[in-house]
């Protein structure tokens, strides 16, 4: 295509600013500054550096674009439309409307070139470096030396808010300790906040704090297209550093009387400030989501020669995969998402007490043995969560071939990378903690089950059996917390065994996240001879034991987790006929059917008795109105888990005692 002038980028950039600005206008809500203030280098990006097309979204080697100020979505949406994709001027008049394709902020799976949800603040800049690390760790598996399959960049654009969130230090941390090169970072620096001036809450020096990082730093004025030009250049050029490039922005720029205030940052601009507006950019005043031909004519060129290099990577990679049959199966592997048929033959024997975290790692050896693509990490604890992968190598500066992450004590980075890794394609990812700093990672999570990617979480120590480490650090709420997020999965495998199961189930859900809760006390393995196999697990709840299996129950105990196996024990301490239930799983239980659901609790057995160290509500639900709870509503204590375990009422003879008192 014919070099495009900074007439035509210019022209490009204030249609951006224009219709940024009459979509917030129409919907009455929105953010208009940081469209119009950015609005010079998205369109520089797109003109010029950024590899993707419309007609594949899914191009593997495209490269990824990250609106991580997910509240300026209108720059994002307005871009999509110039540039072919299924956002039409109807959407951007919808903008924030019901049902619409351009809702308030970017979401993704729902608007088509929507790499990734972003919003909360930060998250998109974890996600993106989460990116990189992906497209590094795939040039590493599949590149030869005749081709480069796999070779693109990640752009993310971010702004004050986004570096002042503390998960902004964790991830760009991560990514200057591996050197990500890869990975560009726009900086819109407007020194505007919601409540005014930055420098009322901060005076960080940010070239300092970068290069502190290991990032190339570059500063620009975000207006001069020759400084964009050169910056994108100059930071795509480095090969051992990642890069910010600090652009020095005017939020609302083209506004002639609110660019530079915080007015502009989250309001419409108003019927007379926008027709000014308009004027100052030399756009009609009386014509609204207005696109000149030109910059449909400029966009569509851009196309034309994208369209082209696409085509030549495909080109390139069918002929990859006919000379690398190996290499072909392999990447159908990762990209597909296919699990064996097979996978419970790589599930490890348990005959001997053993916490269910140590069950999890040997369970984890035998599903990477299956599936190649299964990476992960912890959050500074491997050799606690025992999540290390035996012989997998690491994850670390220069080195992109292993399989393990060293995510440091990050937490919520870990979280918002592990997103960025899902959602770039090629890997199922996992990672760990404890299970009362699921905390930190609660934010990643809930995105994680917005966007439905099938994220993995690990975590251990789930209970106060914690013991001497004292109440903060034995989760009470948590559990609960996470039952109440929609589309996530919580697992709490009751012995050995269930982990594996557990395990299993969790990599066949590929719709949302993953969670399984893991002791760090041993277990006895359960005694399946005449019970269920494991695998029930996968409905969620299942009557593992029963006194006399062929009445009806008087009483059923509802356990999950280290309470299975009391349950049991006290259940052998009633003469009545006791149903024991194993109930990992509400999420899973509750997609069974009715009649499902009815064998395992028959309505006409109302004696329940729910056995679970952690919160009781919600419990309700399956416990009913005739029932007692053995259930954590209080903080715990330091003090060895075997008289916590008594004080607290959960040794088989308590529990014998509490049903007791129903029959």
């Amino acid at each position: 295509m014919a070099k495009i002038t900074d007439e035509q980028l210019q022209l490009v950039a204030n249609t951006i600013r224009c219709l940024a600005a009459d979509g917030v206008q129409a919907a009455n809500s929105g953010h208009p500054g940081l469209p119009m203030g950015m609005a010079d280098v998205a369109a520089t990006l797109f003109l010029e550096q950024l590899e993707f097309h419309p007609t594949d979204a899914a191009w593997a080697d495209r490269d990824r674009f990250v609106l991580s100020g997910g509240h300026g979505s209108m720059l994002l949406y307005s871009l999509l439309h110039l540039f072919g994709y299924d956002v039409s001027i109807e959407d951007l008049k919808n903008f924030r409307q019901l049902g619409s394709k351009t809702p308030g902020h970017p979401e993704f799976g729902h608007t088509h070139g929507v790499e990734t949800t972003t919003g909360p603040l930060a998250q998109g800049c974890g996600n993106a470096v989460g990116m990189a690390i992906a497209e590094k760790m795939l040039a590493e598996r599949f590149n030869l030396a005749d081709a480069d399959v796999v070779d693109h960049f990640t752009y993310v654009m971010c702004g004050d808010g986004d570096l002042m969130e503390g998960l902004s230090h964790e991830v760009f941390s991560m990514a200057g300790h591996l050197a990500l090169e890869k990975l560009i970072v726009f900086y819109d620096s407007n020194n505007i906040t919601i409540e005014g001036k930055r420098n009322i809450s901060e005076t960080d020096d940010v070239v300092k704090r970068f290069k502190a990082y290991n990032f190339q730093v570059i500063e620009i004025d975000a207006h001069d297209f020759g400084q964009i030009k050169a910056a994108i250049k100059k930071a795509k050029n480095k090969k051992t550093q990642p890069s910010i490039i600090i652009c020095h922005s005017h939020i609302g720029f083209g506004s002639p009387n609110l660019h530079d205030t915080h007015g502009v940052h989250g309001a419409p601009l108003g019927d007379e400030e926008l027709k000014l507006t308009k004027a100052n950019l030399g756009f009609p005043e009386d014509k609204f989501f207005y696109v000149p031909e030109e910059v449909y004519d400029v966009c569509n060129a851009r196309l034309r020669a994208l369209r082209t290099r696409m085509r030549k990577w495909h080109k390139k990679f069918n002929q990859y995969i006919s000379d690398n049959p190996a290499k072909a199966a392999l990447w159908k592997t990762y990209f597909e998402a296919e699990l064996p048929n097979n996978l419970e033959e790589f599930l490890p024997k348990f005959d001997k007490p053993t916490a269910t975290r140590v069950a999890s790692g040997k369970v984890i050896q035998g599903m990477a043995e299956a599936i190649p693509n299964l990476v992960g990490g912890s959050a500074d604890l491997a050799p606690s969560t025992k999540t290390l992968i035996d012989n997998g190598g690491d994850i670390n500066t220069g080195e992109f071939a292993g399989r393990n992450f060293h995510f440091g004590i990050r937490e919520h980075g870990m979280g918002a990378v592990m997103n960025g890794i899902s959602l770039h394609g090629g890997f199922r990812i996992f990672g760990s903690t404890f299970f009362v700093f699921s905390d930190y990672c609660r934010p990643t999570i809930r995105l994680a089950g917005i966007m439905g990617i099938p994220v993995i979480y690990v975590f251990t120590h789930d209970s106060f059996y914690v013991g001497e480490d004292g109440p903060t650090h034995q989760p009470i709420e948590h559990i609960a917390a996470l039952r109440c997020i929609p589309n996530v999965t919580v697992i709490r495998p009751g012995d050995p065994t269930e982990t594996g199961a557990a395990w299993i189930a969790a990599l066949k859900n590929k719709t949302g996240p993953s969670v399984i809760l893991l002791t760090r006390q041993d277990l006895n393995v359960i005694d399946r001879e005449d019970m269920p196999a494991a695998s029930s697990l996968e409905r969620g709840a299942y009557s593992l034991w029963q006194k006399d299996p062929y009445k009806a129950p008087e009483i059923i105990f509802i356990a999950t987790g280290s309470e299975v196996n009391d349950a049991l024990d006290a259940a052998k301490l009633i003469k009545a006929n006791v149903r024991v239930v194993s109930m990992p799983s509400w999420e899973l239980f509750e997609k069974q059917t009715h009649q499902y659901k009815d064998s395992v609790f028959p309505p006409s057995c109302t004696k329940r008795v729910v056995i679970e160290a952690g919160s009781k509500m919600g419990w309700e639900k399956y416990a009913g109105l005739n029932s007692k709870f053995i259930c954590m509503d209080e903080f715990g204590a330091s003090g060895p888990y075997k008289l916590l375990k008594d004080k607290y009422g959960y040794t088989p003879e308590k529990i014998s005692e509490v049903a007791s008192e129903l029959l």
